[in-house]
């Protein structure tokens, strides 16, 4: 069950951790380059500011963003601020996320996300906890997917599992962490693919940020996912 209160504290506590560690950056490491292709540090601390104010948007019943276009251009606008405005900017827009967040309303009503995705509102926090996470990880200062909070991983790996499930290009597949499993891919009788890992390795692999080179499979070769 979704407890929109708790993941809003953990998006806190996620975003306390990000903000700490990029204080201890400096200018010049702001513009170098991030774990994500064609993006600096700079390029990701901006997106994740945006993307709060983004989900303000939403709440508040307004499109997410303008347009896919809108949405890029704010990003490569802001992404070459120094490390004082970029901390500050994504202090202030989590505040803005947290104060509407705390206004009395529906969760179980539905919202509509970027590219006509919709969702419960109280999914919604979970969301930006994954945003908070994955780009803390992207940004190569230090935390890795082992990092990450235990209930995070798993969670994480629940809603990426099932979006992947019944995917055409995806063979039917079962991952396991040998403590847990989940399901995957084309709908069959039985899976045709068992994907064997730790579970930091598995997230990665799901979320696109590892190569899958530490799973191991059986019956047949590792899966090929497409994009998220």
């Amino acid at each position: 069950m979704i407890d929109h209160a708790r993941d809003l504290a953990s998006v806190r506590d996620a975003t306390e951790r990000l903000l700490t560690a990029v204080g201890k950056l400096d200018n010049a490491s702001v513009t170098e380059s991030s774990r994500l292709p064609g993006w600096t540090r700079g390029h990701v601390l901006a997106h994740l500011a945006r993307n709060a104010d983004a989900l303000v948007n939403v709440f508040e019943g307004r499109p997410m963003y303008l347009s896919g276009e809108a949405r890029d251009a704010d990003i490569e606008r802001d992404a070459p601020r120094p490390l004082d405005v970029q901390v500050t900017d994504v202090r202030e827009s989590a505040a803005r996320f947290q104060d509407v967040s705390a206004v009395p309303a529906d969760w179980s009503r539905t919202v509509e996300l970027r590219n006509g995705i919709t969702d419960t509102a109280s999914r919604v926090p979970f969301r930006r906890w994954v945003e908070v996470e994955l780009h803390h990880v992207d940004l190569g200062i230090g935390y890795e997917l082992e990092d990450l909070p235990a209930e995070f991983t798993e969670r994480e790996t629940d809603f990426l599992a099932a979006r992947f499930a019944g995917h055409p290009d995806v063979p039917p597949t079962r991952l396991t962490d040998g403590t847990r499993a989940w399901s995957t891919g084309r709908e069959a009788s039985a899976p045709e693919v068992t994907v064997t890992g730790r579970p930091a390795d598995l997230l990665g692999w799901l979320a696109g940020r590892r190569e899958g080179t530490a799973l191991s499979a059986e019956g047949g070769p590792l899966p090929s996912l497409p994009p998220l």
